[in-house]
């Protein structure tokens, strides 16, 4: 089946879709979140950086916490680039009424997260669920004489967090799974856990695009992303955060979130591990 400007194949059941090669640089980011004024900020930065949207790969969650979850749907999908399908494009597609993004059940966020999904679920349209049940769960492209597959959190549990301070065993395992899939890869790109690093794992790196979407917990309003040339290199991205909290008020998402655009720290600090938490 055709994808994405790729070729679709199913393994497992997964779908894969094949990106094939690209000579100048790529762009690639995780969790627009509904964050429309994120989006539209990044749409202007690739402009700058002369990156067209057939070089640029969302690693998905593309509604979540913020306000204009359609619209930020229609804007990506009008751009055009290409969407790994995270947790919540899975959830949506299938209208479940639970964001399933592997949360603990008493955890803040997963108390959170009842308010924005519901949100969003009410607002994302039938087509546009059709649209995400049609993302591949795995991208693969060629870069540099690199081979790079694309994936949201983990092969083995598409909503696992993998930290920048998570073990070698964890990332070694996650590769090997991507392996059984697409074969020998150089580089494994992610995202889910919201947080950009680049680690290197043996001759391989693991590369997090983090979320364009939400501040990094670092108490910076800024996101982030990452453009792979040469080397991978995490970028900050400066967007209009203020109107993208007051969105979020009129509709009443009010729950931490709209706070955590501007104060740059999360609601919801449980979820990382204690060595990343604000003492």
């Amino acid at each position: 089946m055709e994808c994405a400007r790729g070729i679709c194949k199913r393994g497992l059941g997964v779908k894969i879709t094949d990106l094939g090669e690209f000579s100048g640089p790529v762009l690639l980011f995780g969790g627009p979140y509904s964050n429309l004024q994120a989006f539209e900020a990044l749409k202007d930065v690739a402009e700058r950086l002369e990156i067209p949207a057939e070089r640029m790969i969302c690693t998905g969650d593309v509604v979540a916490y913020c306000a204009d979850a359609e619209a930020t749907v229609r804007a990506v999908r009008a751009h055009g680039c290409t969407v790994v399908a995270g947790n919540s494009e899975k959830q949506l597609a299938e209208g479940s009424d639970d964001c399933a993004c592997g949360f603990d059940d008493n955890s803040q966020c997963s108390i959170l997260a009842r308010g924005w999904y519901a949100h969003a679920l009410g607002d994302v349209s039938r087509d546009s669920q059709d649209w995400m049940a049609a993302c591949p769960d795995i991208a693969v492209f060629t870069k540099g004489g690199r081979r790079y597959a694309v994936i949201h959190g983990g092969v083995t549990d598409i909503s696992r967090f993998i930290w920048p301070v998570s073990d070698n065993a964890v990332f070694i395992e996650e590769i090997k799974a991507v392996e059984d899939l697409v074969g020998p890869v150089d580089g494994i790109v992610a995202g889910h856990s919201g947080i950009a690093f680049i680690r290197d794992i043996g001759h391989r790196k693991w590369i997090n695009a983090g979320a364009i979407g939400m501040p990094s917990n670092d108490g910076s309003p800024d996101t982030s992303f990452v453009v792979l040339d040469d080397a991978p290199r995490i970028h900050r991205l400066t967007y209009d955060f203020n109107a993208a909290r007051q969105a979020m008020e009129i509709i009443g998402l009010t729950q931490g979130y709209h706070e955590a655009l501007t104060t740059g720290f999360w609601p919801s600090e449980d979820t990382l591990p204690p060595s990343m938490r604000r003492s």
